[in-house]
Order: C-alpha cells, then structure tokens, then sequence
C-alpha cells in the first residue's frame, strides 16, 4: 500500500488540458516543474547579474530553472492589494468548477479557509500555513485572498508537487526522510548543509523531529519557504559568493512574510 490517496473524479487534481501546454520558461502556470536537474548531480550556478567573478564561487545552491513560480516581486507592502483576475484561456472546467464552489458570495476572491476547503475535497489535507504560503507565492502579498487566474496556478502547481513528491518518497511511505528531501532540494537547485537538513526536518516534521520524516502537505510548506528565502538572498547576493548584507527592514521583509502567514 502505498500511502497516497487518490481524489474523487467530481475534482480531481488534473494536468493542464493537452491543448494548452505548461510554459515555465515565460509565464509558468503551475509553479512546481520537472526538476532542473538529476538529484545526484553537483549543484552550479549560472550566470548572476552579468557573471561571477572566478574566485568567489557560490557557496550556498544553483538557481532552479526557471519557471518554478514567478520571480518574487521587489520589496514592498506585504498586504498590498490583489487585483482582479480571470481564468486563462482554455481553463480545465473542473478547476472552474472548483472556484466556484468555495467562492460562495460571487466576489470573484476566495479567502485561506475557502481555500483548503476546496483543496482538501480531493482527499488530501492542508494546513492553513501551507495554503497560505501557496497563496503567497502566487500573489506576492498576504492578503489572504486570490482570484480565478492564481487559483488556477495552484490547482495545477499541486500535481506538480504530487509527482515530485512521489518521485522521492523511494520506499512509498508516504513520508520524505532526511537524505529524500536532500535529494528533491538538490532537484530544486537548493543545496543545504546537513545542519540546515536537520533543522529543515526537525521544523516540518509533524512528530516534532522524532520521526524525522515529512508528510505531503509539509513537503510543499518546506520546499515553499527554502525557495522563498534562497531567493531574496540571492536577490542581495549578485555576486553568487555566499554573502549578503541586508539592512534590518530588508532582512524583516524578507523574513516575516514567509513565517506571518
């Protein structure tokens, strides 16, 4: 047995129709693509800014290809406002259909709660702090609230987590341990010492540490955050040396949304 449950057909999680292919490289939809590389190979960085200078090699992981969710906006108000959006061109009904249903007063927004009401009809569970992040990531604020255009975006962004998840969980248990979400990370472009592994573990491990192994929904919340922090340091980092200097509201900044959420 596998440990992987399996949505209802009434929603189930689907790939993008075959009529619309997935881009990553311009406008991803989907947020979670193949991985940039094998998990055994050695983690390189390309070029930052113009290119790195020979004698400062990056120290701390290679940048992801590109297309995993949209670049993260230039600092600003974290409860900026959310604009109106529609469904793309060619949307999977169900996914409409899904909308629908959790957006209840025809606002045209959906709320956190809504949102993992909606997801976890497919038989799988979510914490609010997951959903927020997801939310987050595809808004770039913590409004609490997306439309039509992101919900889409995390619909689909989830069966990309669900293959990515199941490629690594190598014994099927339905858990990640330690060297597993070493591996997916790498997979990622983020290559974190053993020491931040451990912590990493220890943090999303639902047991507290003691089963150092991760569930599904804190796979995502993991991955979710270590992207979102390699990010905005290497946003300060243009020389890929391992370095940065922020100033105390650009560290906070860069901080707080990720874990106020």
């Amino acid at each position: 047995m596998s440990g992987y449950a399996h949505p209802p057909a009434s929603f189930r999680c689907r790939a993008p129709p075959a009529h619309q292919p997935q881009t990553y490289a311009a406008d991803p939809p989907n947020g979670a693509p193949e991985p940039s590389q094998p998990c055994d190979a050695p983690c390189s960085a390309p070029p930052p800014c113009d290119k790195p200078p020979k004698d400062k090699p990056n120290s701390y992981a290679s940048p992801p290809a590109p297309g995993y969710y949209p670049r993260s906006a230039p600092y600003g108000s974290p409860f900026a406002s959310l604009v109106p959006s529609a469904f793309p061109p060619g949307t999977d009904p169900n996914v409409v259909a899904g909308f629908r249903l959790a957006d209840q007063d025809g606002s045209g927004f959906i709320d956190d709660k809504e949102l993992q009401r909606v997801l976890s009809s497919c038989d799988q569970s979510f914490s609010l702090r997951t959903v927020r992040l997801l939310m987050y990531h595809f808004t770039n604020t913590n409004t609490r609230k997306i439309g039509p255009k992101e919900f889409t975006s995390v619909y689909y962004s989830l069966q990309n987590w669900r293959a990515m998840f199941e490629r690594f969980d190598k014994d099927r248990s339905g858990r990640i341990d330690p060297n597993e979400l070493r591996e997916a990370l790498c997979s990622l472009g983020f290559a974190v010492s053993p020491v931040v592994l451990d912590l990493l573990v220890s943090k999303f491990d639902k047991s507290g540490g003691k089963d150092k192994a991760i569930e599904y929904d804190n796979f995502i919340e993991c991955c979710l955050t270590v992207k979102g922090l390699t990010e905005k340091f290497r946003e300060k980092d243009c020389t890929y040396s391992g370095s940065a200097t922020f100033t105390y509201e650009a560290f906070m900044l860069t901080v707080l949304p990720l874990f106020v959420v």
